[in-house]
């Protein structure tokens, strides 16, 4: 089958899906052949993430209670539209993954049958389809059984207590010659029964790591396959141990009726090389982990490596039960934004009883500037991908409780998926991307990040940048707003502005906005970074905007559990991910500083700026910021929170060098960037930090970050806090407001008349 886009695709495949009107209703209005439904309570909503002002907001709400929906702008509470729903209605969600193959088999009775596919299991409290072309007992198919033994469907179900371990690929084949059904097991024969008669499939497609009940897709895989064939012919025994030894490098040389290598790498679609019977793959799932001829965990952390040429990778996909990408919900309250709104982070701000409580929910989004009005002088990016990255239970319970733990917070139905950069899979595998277009709570702009609400309040997603969004507004200083993927999508994005505002959290990359920012810079540009734990992590993106790749290797410095060194290269462009520092990305070489660790959150964990280079013209013109030698700044007066210092921080790179006892893999720590200039620190030699390689060393020096002032001798001109609290400083330390107020005037910044 040529290379086809997904609409063409699933034009032309609707036709096999004519078995049933429930399978066609599906389709027409979900998008995705008929899949198990699951209704989660409560409200839950979203929105594009990012669009222009003049254009609309569409609204996807599911919800069984009233509620009254106000759209704002957060930072000057402009409110933009009310609307209230006395009649609402829940959306399911769909999730699971798995390859649908339309049409598959039917019209097709066999008198003889082979099933034959390599699976890593995850999990297995329930029947989970491998190699499926059945509706419940109807047809046949091959299955990881409840408790992770192999079953078998081939007229009756049948159990053979041969298991299949947790994270161990398995070659499994049934073989049946029209009077005898045999199983073979890495080569090897385990058993043989009595089958006799046709089989028929009937009207159900063939499903690879999923089954059917009741004409919907149902008992999705949680776990690894690699080259599913299905042959008309019983395979023997030399055959079995034959392809065993191949270890799916090699494809069948005759008898198959459909093979899938399932070597695309990337995309929602994969080739059938014997009978043209191409798949869909629904809710996307996960390549780039090798198949069974590869040792993940064997490729060097450090050196170079290329999967392209890596001879004996293999391929395979990862697929799971609880993937969700796309709500594929319907627009129920579209709400236009005036051509004329301020840029700015904006809410749709649900309010509803619920339990007897009165309940509030957000839905944050973005409005940039509409195309016909001028350019700000400063863009603020704000840090979305990070929103994204820890966004750990887009369905959670409905709560007054704005207090979200780096996992989420409870979950409002026990199958509704609850992964991020932060929390593995229900069954274990490692999150490696995360859904762009469903909910996402814990992006509200009221939510907290800390065990001692009463004495931080500390925030390090959306509340924390709206910090600097304020106190720019309260200062006359305009401003446009992005987001990370905006910054992607465009870089050329950052053309005609002043100064480019990197607020917050901003943790999570793309190479593509890197090198924009980097680009601008190169131009002449001005950066002023509010953040910590800069540019660390690399993300890619779907091509249609709907997920957010990131893979994060070791465990010591936020990676996920399972997640092995040969599974970090992205299936967007096959390049290394996980540290931006490895992958040819480090946050020094654009914004002078790199990212020296983070710490519990609490009062004793957060310090104050010495400064260190009071002399500085930021420190003195315009305005004289009164600052000498060792005074502190950076806090609220009185020396309280907010506090600049503490969670995650910045440094220049000769202080991360100078914890590091040893380099890895031939790779040097670098030094300085020229001419950078330390102009306040924030100190504690009781901590550790992360060396340039990830590893926990003490932090004798004890800084733990730094105000750097760097005139890039490439272009540019960066000024950086160092601090993902940097915004929250600023609002409310007089000293630290001059010091910007003369950063500003630096870059040429005015204000408003």
């Amino acid at each position: 089958m040529p290379r086809v886009g997904r609409r063409r695709f699933l034009k032309q495949t609707a036709v096999g899906l004519a078995a049933a009107n429930t399978v066609r209703r599906s389709w027409a209005t979900t998008g995705i052949p008929a899949h198990e439904e699951v209704r989660v309570p409560g409200v839950h909503a979203y929105v594009q993430r990012s669009l222009e002002a003049g254009q609309t907001a569409d609204f996807r709400v599911s919800s069984d209670v009233p509620f009254e929906l106000t759209v704002a702008r957060v930072a000057s509470n402009d409110e933009v539209a009310t609307v209230r729903d006395r009649s609402p209605s829940v959306q399911p969600i769909h999730p699971g993954s798995y390859v649908h193959v339309a049409g598959g088999l039917s019209g097709r009775r066999f008198h003889a049958l082979s099933i034959e596919t390599w699976v890593r299991r995850w999990d297995s409290e329930d029947r989970q389809g491998l190699v499926t072309a059945c509706d419940g007992d109807a047809g046949f198919g091959l299955f990881v059984s409840q408790g992770g033994w192999i079953e078998t469907l081939l007229g009756r179900r049948r159990v053979s207590h041969v298991p299949l371990q947790v994270r161990r690929w398995r070659h499994v084949v049934v073989a049946w010659n029209g009077e005898i059904a045999e199983l073979f097991v890495d080569g090897t024969f385990q058993g043989s029964w009595l089958q006799s008669g046709a089989l028929d499939p009937g009207n159900a497609p063939v499903r690879l790591g999923a089954s059917g009940m009741d004409g919907v897709a149902a008992e999705f895989l949680d776990g690894d396959i690699a080259m599913p064939v299905i042959y008309d012919r019983a395979i023997g025994p030399a055959e079995a141990m034959a392809r065993f030894e191949a270890r799916a490098l090699k494809a069948p040389s005759e008898g198959a009726v459909a093979c899938w290598p399932l070597d695309e790498e990337r995309g929602d679609r994969v080739r059938d090389i014997v009978g043209g019977r191409d798949g869909l793959i629904v809710n996307r799932g996960i390549w780039m982990i090798g198949g069974p001829s590869f040792d993940a965990a064997k490729i060097p952390r450090y050196e170079d490596y290329s999967p392209e040429q890596d001879a004996k990778r293999g391929h395979g996909l990862r697929l799971a039960s609880d993937e969700l990408y796309d709500c594929r919900w319907e627009t129920t309250h579209p709400t236009r934004i005036p051509a004329d709104a301020a840029p700015g982070v904006y809410t749709g701000r649900f309010t509803f009883r619920r339990s007897g409580k009165r309940l509030r929910y957000d839905v944050t989004f973005l409005v940039r500037r509409a195309p016909d009005r001028a350019k700000a002088p400063i863009l603020m990016l704000c840090s979305t991908n990070t929103w994204q990255a820890y966004s750990a239970t887009p369905f959670a319970v409905n709560s007054v409780e704005p207090f979200w733990e780096t996992t989420g917070q409870e979950n409002s139905h026990p199958r509704a998926p609850a992964y991020c950069c932060y929390r593995n899979h229900a069954k274990g595998q490692p999150t490696y991307a995360i859904g762009m277009k469903v909910p996402w709570p814990v992006a509200g702009p009221e939510v907290v990040f800390t065990l001692d609400p009463e004495a931080l309040n500390y925030s390090h997603l959306t509340r924390a940048e709206l910090f600097a969004h304020r106190w720019l507004e309260e200062n006359g200083y305009s401003y446009d707003v992005a987001s990370d993927h905006d910054l992607h999508c465009d870089p050329d994005l950052l053309d005609g502005y002043k100064a480019v505002v990197i607020n917050g959290h901003s943790e999570y990359w793309s190479t593509e906005a890197y090198g924009a920012v980097d680009s601008f810079l190169d131009g002449g540009g001005a950066a002023i970074v509010m953040s910590g734990n800069t540019m660390f992590w690399r993300v890619s993106y779907d091509d249609d905007g709907t997920a957010m790749e990131c893979r994060k290797h070791g465990v010591d410095i936020g990676g996920r559990v399972g997640a092995e060194i040969g599974e970090i290269f992205h299936s967007h462009d096959g390049r290394r991910g996980s540290l931006m520092r490895f992958c040819g990305l480090p946050a020094w070489k654009v914004l002078g500083l790199e990212c020296i660790g983070w710490w519990p959150i609490d009062r004793a964990h957060f310090g104050s700026y010495v400064a260190v280079s009071p002399d500085h013209f930021l420190f003195r013109e315009p305005e004289d910021s009164g600052l000498q030698r060792g005074d502190t700044f950076g806090a609220a007066p009185g020396g309280g929170p907010p506090l600049v210092g503490g969670h995650e921080s910045d440094v220049r790179p000769s202080l991360i060098r100078a914890i590091t006892r040893q380099t890895q893999g031939g790779k040097a720590v670098p030094d300085d960037p020229p001419g950078i200039i330390p102009l306040a620190q924030v100190v504690d030699s009781k901590r550790r930090g992360i060396d340039y390689f990830g590893r926990w060393e003490p932090l004798e020096h004890g800084v733990f970050a730094e105000m750097t002032y760097w005139e890039r001798p490439q272009g540019g001109t960066v000024f950086h806090t160092g601090c993902i609290a940097g915004g929250w400083a600023l609002s409310a330390d007089p000293k630290m407001q001059a010091v910007m107020r003369n950063a500003l005037h630096h870059f040429g910044v005015q204000r408003r008349a």
